[in-house]
């Protein structure tokens, strides 16, 4: 398989667009909106070219290649840091505790508070993979692959990482969640709403989100039951996540309520586990590995064979373009 992780670029958005399409909806990082995928490239250009050594309002959007065919199979991104550019709220599932002396007894009762706690964090999402390219462990290229660069690019990072998981999404196209919730103060059904996040951002919900508690118990059996829940699609990638010790504290997505999983980036497993070398041969002797290499524009990632720490597959090696002397980062795969 002749597949690498690259830098996106302006060219690359007819091929965005086309998989964009076909997400299914509640896909907020890749909508099917041509308009707002060439904001994304130009924002990911700029980011790449910035010379920022600190946590920012940057966008890293990285794709799937087939070099073979040249065509595009995936996509994933990098978000520096959220909340800058407008707040970046979430509901958290808490608990309201209330005793009655009289009747002896103590209510525990869940409910949804607005939060904005993970402003400032980092970011991974967007994660998409072509139907047609769905085997040979390409997911777990694009997924991982982010974690190398992040490692390889430390310092552009915050302390903590989240990851938001699409939620459940009806038949229709629909959010139960969304119905039973903010759409009661929106005017728009989900869809929409998504939409319209996902090309201007989510500062109407500031305007119009009441910032009361809600308590869960008042929904519809319907919106409870998928409070937390990730879409059918998005158990593989919250298995990933929690084997890179991810965990889910009690955030959900406001639109849809999806999952958003947080970690501390230096216990990312992948991060953690990186090893930086100089490639010291090239030879085809060695473990399963994820190799990348280059900084920022310059940054390719795919599959490939390490042995003694630090020699690299011929293969590998062509698809990276690097040679003996070269530094690269790994993990086992």
């Amino acid at each position: 398989m002749n597949y690498v992780i690259r830098a996106a670029k302006p060219g690359d958005l007819q091929s965005i667009y086309e998989m964009a399409k076909l997400t299914g909806g509640g896909f907020t990082n890749l909508p099917p909106d041509k308009k707002a995928l060439r904001t994304k490239l130009e924002r990911t250009e700029a980011s790449f070219a910035s010379d920022k050594e600190y946590p920012s309002d940057e966008l890293y959007l990285l794709v799937l290649e087939d070099l073979d065919s040249g065509e595009v199979r995936g996509t994933c991104q990098i978000f520096g840091q959220v909340g800058q550019r407008w707040p970046f709220y979430s509901y958290r599932i808490g608990t309201d505790s209330k005793h009655s002396e009289q009747l002896g007894r103590t209510f525990h009762a869940q409910i949804l508070m607005l939060s904005n706690d993970l402003n400032g964090s980092s970011e991974v999402g967007g994660l998409f993979l072509h139907p047609a390219a769905r085997a040979g462990g390409l997911g777990l290229l694009l997924a991982r692959s982010r974690y190398l660069f992040i490692a390889r690019h430390r310092a552009r990072f915050g302390d903590r990482i989240l990851a938001e998981l699409r939620g459940v999404i009806d038949e229709a196209g629909g959010s139960p969640f969304w119905d039973g919730v903010a759409g009661k103060f929106f005017g728009m059904n989900f869809q929409e709403a998504d939409q319209f996040n996902a090309v201007h951002g989510n500062q109407f919900i500031a305007d119009l989100m009441p910032k009361h508690p809600v308590y869960i118990a008042m929904l519809s059996e319907h919106a409870r039951s998928v409070i937390g829940v990730p879409h059918p699609s998005g158990r593989a990638a919250m298995r990933m996540l929690e084997n890179e010790n991810f965990a889910f504290e009690n955030y959900v997505d406001i639109f849809d309520g999806g999952p958003t999983m947080t970690a501390r980036t230096d216990q990312v497993a992948s991060v953690a586990g990186a090893k930086h070398v100089e490639i010291s041969a090239i030879t085809d002797a060695g473990d399963d590995a994820l190799v990348a290499t280059g900084r920022l524009a310059d940054f390719r990632c795919c599959f490939g064979k390490v042995g003694d720490g630090s020699t690299l597959d011929s293969t590998a090696a062509k698809l990276l373009g690097v040679d003996v002397g070269i530094d690269i980062s790994w993990i086992g795969r």
